[in-house]
């Protein structure tokens, strides 16, 4: 009989997605009753994690993990070759959270287009005018660049196409032509598209090539005045340099969902600048968004333990090789 604990607390739509499968048991935090999570996994076939650390001392106690899930689309946390080591699964929910992800990068973009947060602010104080000059700007006519062509950043493409703007794509992976049949440019130096775009908004992973990828170079390339996006992990960026780039004006304004150290537990220079919108890591976080990340999660699971494993949710395939070769 298929165990599977949940780590973290979840949508009432994947618990009962769990819930309703025959013949599998459950441990999830309303009945951990204050165990800790390496004493749950002991007899456990599958894992569902949100901020859960997973790390080589918590696989310890997991005398028969087969697999892994996510809740979704970021490891950061998880000590992916631990668990290949292992010969354990870690799966994603790829499709559940791109598009509020998408639709959060297009909301930072325009407010501060629009200057959203300023203006609100001062229409509180008492400020009701429209004055003969103004600092916003409409996105149409405006040439963004997106770094990154997978699930988000191709949506935030067409989502920028649709609001009338240039869109400027640079993904070394994704075929030139793949981009051009999408509808879009590309751009095969970065630091072309870089020079050329007004909005420059990152859709990539965080790894060991992409990590600060964001950094004084890069910002130096960006065309003066330009404004940046970043929906995807804070460790893509270096935020001294980012901060100097806000504060001499070189960059106009940002946008961020994410920071380099999360959650944050002292404050933050990036924080502090006033052209600059940061929420707290929430772009996936819709109500629909979560509740796509926990079904999907769920569903993950069983199906892996059921032996149907949908290989596009799986980060390390190549335990799915050495389990066939057993």
């Amino acid at each position: 009989m298929p165990h599977i604990v949940v780590a973290d607390p979840i949508h009432p739509d994947g618990m009962e997605r769990l819930f309703s499968t025959p013949g599998v048991t459950v441990d999830h935090p309303g009945t951990a009753a204050g165990r800790p999570l390496a004493e749950r996994l002991r007899g456990a076939d599958g894992l569902i994690v949100r901020g859960t650390v997973v790390d080589d001392a918590l696989l310890a106690h997991a005398d028969r993990l087969r697999v892994v899930c996510r809740h979704g689309v970021g490891y950061d946390l998880v000590d992916v070759p631990a668990l290949t080591a292992r010969g354990i699964a870690l799966m994603i929910t790829p499709e559940a959270n791109a598009a509020s992800v998408a639709e959060h990068a297009l909301m930072l973009m325009l407010s501060l287009a629009r200057r959203v947060v300023p203006v609100s602010t001062g229409v509180r104080r008492g400020e009701w005018r429209v004055k003969g000059e103004s600092p916003t700007f409409d996105v149409a006519g405006r040439t963004v660049l997106v770094i990154g062509f997978g699930r988000i950043g191709t949506r935030v493409s067409r989502l920028c196409a649709a609001f009338g703007m240039r869109v400027l794509v640079h993904d070394p992976y994704i075929p030139a032509g793949t981009i051009r049949g999408a509808g879009f440019e590309a751009v095969v130096e970065r630091d072309a598209g870089l020079a050329a775009a007004d909005i420059v908004t990152v859709h990539v992973p965080s790894n060991d090539r992409t990590r600060k990828m964001v950094n004084e170079s890069f910002l130096a390339a960006m065309k003066p005045g330009a404004i940046l996006l970043n929906t995807a992990r804070g460790t893509l960026v270096d935020e001294p340099a980012l901060v100097a780039a806000l504060t001499s004006g070189h960059v106009a304004a940002a946008g961020v969902d994410v920071l380099t150290v999360e959650p944050m537990v002292e404050p933050v220079p990036l924080v502090g600048l006033d052209n600059v919108i940061v929420t707290p890591h929430v772009a996936a976080s819709t109500a629909q968004g979560l509740q796509r990340m926990a079904v999907h999660s769920a569903a993950n699971v069983l199906d892996f333990l059921d032996g149907k494993v949908d290989r596009d949710a799986v980060i390390n395939t190549e335990v799915l090789a050495a389990s066939r070769n057993k």
